[in-house]
């Protein structure tokens, strides 16, 4: 079974998680949760969710504090990780491979057996040290995608744009039933 990691952190964009973790259900992913305290706050304030209500979204969900988890582990075969969104202090741990919770352990494990890591860092404008983080995570093997949405196909809801961008991202994490040209008819 392909299997999926997605973390939530406390940069803006919890519709994002949420949309990844429903889509890849319909698509036959399994998914492993882990959100952040800050993510949770987030999902609450963007989404009206609280911990459980989002977690029931994935098949596996688990606490940040949890460092033991399957998911920690090279041995654990995944097809990808995605950070949805990823606040700037998420993106500088990976990038310096602090490991200090389960998700940048997790997003470490991904780098170093080679997978997929998507982040989908959120912040504007951007600093020296958010610009040098992504470099670094980038040069370590990692994809950065700042989930800006495409006005091409002329979207008419916020909705429209967040499938078209979890859409993107699961085919560039590799799920081979993405289809990120459905959601506007490309």
């Amino acid at each position: 079974m392909t299997r999926l990691v997605v973390g939530l952190t406390g940069a803006t964009g919890a519709a994002y998680a949420l949309r990844l973790l429903r889509r890849a259900r319909e698509l036959g992913v399994e998914t492993h949760l882990i959100a952040t305290p800050a993510g949770i706050l987030n999902a609450h304030h963007e989404l009206g969710l609280d911990r459980s209500t989002l977690e029931a979204e994935a098949d596996h969900a688990y606490s940040p504090g949890d460092v033991g988890a399957c998911i920690a582990s090279g041995s654990f075969a995944t097809a990808a990780m995605v950070v949805a969104p990823c606040s700037m202090k998420s993106l500088a741990a990976i990038a310096h491979g602090l490991g200090d919770n389960l998700l940048t352990r997790a997003a470490d494990v991904t780098l170093k057996e080679r997978r997929r890591l998507i982040l989908m860092v959120r912040e504007t404008p951007l600093n020296l040290a958010h610009l040098r983080n992504m470099v670094a995570v980038t040069e370590m093997g990692g994809i950065c995608f700042p989930p800006l949405p495409a006005f091409y196909h002329h979207p008419k809801t916020i909705e429209e744009m967040v499938n078209e961008t979890a859409e993107r991202v699961l085919e560039v994490a590799g799920i081979a039933a993405a289809q990120p040209q459905a959601w506007h008819g490309l």
